[in-house]
């Protein structure tokens, strides 16, 4: 895919923000847990990846009515769906220098593909060693398939089946779109949400 980016400048993807809150102290203190030795960037990438994709449940999972909308809330409570797990990667990876976005897709929900859609989120990274924007997912299992980090292919939690109208929307976004954040910020019970209050479009 030909990725688009919201910007050029690449410090918009280094920035702290209301979500993506990596100047609280809860982040700071697992960013000095996670990150010791004489890392590079790639090493940083794989480990906070593998962090928030393991260690970071997924509220479905969990069956947890609690909505966590900013990094630091994900983290302290541990939980998260994939557009609250997404800006806990952010923060740990921009805290220490990498450029991360927010990227998306349509998706099918269910088992009937082409009926129920919802809007699915994942973050890229720019890893200056190789010059370029790679998609990560630290999601959750999909039928039993766990995403991988990866610099050479995407191997994300979903595959897009344009014949069912799923989309890969190509932009890399420095932050989350307002549809996103306003979906958290308007609910208060996580299971009613993934159920019916998703967004199914951009």
């Amino acid at each position: 895919m030909n990725y688009i980016l919201e910007h050029d400048n690449l410090s918009n993807y280094l920035l702290a923000t209301k979500y993506v809150d990596f100047d609280k102290q809860i982040i700071q203190d697992k960013v000095k847990e996670l990150f010791y030795g004489n890392l590079d960037e790639v090493e940083k990438v794989r480990i906070a990846f593998e962090y928030v994709r393991d260690e970071i449940s997924h509220n479905w999972d969990i069956q947890s009515e609690r909505v966590t909308r900013t990094a630091s809330e994900v983290l302290a409570y541990k939980e998260g769906i994939c557009y609250a797990k997404s800006m806990l990667l952010a923060a740990l990876l921009r805290c220490q220098g990498v450029p991360t976005g927010f990227c998306y897709q349509r998706v099918s929900l269910g088992d009937t593909p082409g009926k129920v859609y919802a809007i699915h989120a994942l973050n890229a990274v720019f890893l200056t060693s190789i010059n370029k924007w790679i998609r990560i997912d630290a999601h959750r299992n999909i039928n039993g398939k766990k995403p991988q980090f990866s610099i050479d292919e995407e191997l994300l939690a979903f595959s897009i089946r344009a014949e069912y109208d799923e989309i890969d929307y190509p932009t890399i976004f420095a932050n989350h779109t307002e549809i996103i954040t306003q979906t958290l910020e308007n609910n208060t019970n996580c299971i009613e949400m993934i159920n019916c209050k998703l967004p199914t479009s951009l």
